[in-house]
């Protein structure tokens, strides 16, 4: 792998993790939304991630042991889902949004697990900003050994 593609495949991710990072905190911020334009409360999102394969990332192939490899070229959103989990109902007959029977259908959404995935999304970012760190060190040093 070239330092160039590494690059790339950490720059993939970069883009990845802070969609990631966007969907975790609307799902924070509209914990507590019963009501949206579709209707019924909000549903908690997840991002999908899936390979990026060479053909996608411009055809860049690997040649080992005299065979033609195709490697992984990074990491790409493929989907935004929604939640299929049920709302949770609670008992507040003097919400505007209660039903006939006083229940309240409010996000599936736990904080929790919120904060563990925006921490998670959080160290994955930090871990490519110094992947692309020590790539361009390295790149650096190359042009420093050329000069000698």
């Amino acid at each position: 792998m070239g330092l160039l593609s590494s690059v790339s495949i950490s720059g993939s991710a970069l883009t990845a993790q802070r969609l990631r990072l966007d969907v975790t905190a609307s799902n924070i911020a509209n914990a507590e939304s019963t009501s949206t334009p579709q209707g019924g409360p909000y549903r908690r999102e997840r991002v999908v991630f899936t390979p990026l394969r060479p053909s996608q990332a411009g055809g860049m192939r690997l040649l080992s042991a005299g065979r033609d490899q195709h490697a992984l070229q990074g990491v790409q959103v493929s989907a935004i889902v929604q939640s299929p989990d049920p709302p949770r109902e609670v008992y507040d007959p003097a919400h505007p949004d209660a039903d006939d029977d006083g229940y309240v259908a409010y996000p599936n959404i736990d904080l929790v697990t919120e904060m563990t995935d925006m921490l998670s999304a959080s160290r994955a970012y930090e871990a490519n900003i110094t992947a692309i760190g020590v790539a361009k060190n390295m790149a650096q040093r190359a042009l420093d050994i050329g000069r000698l």
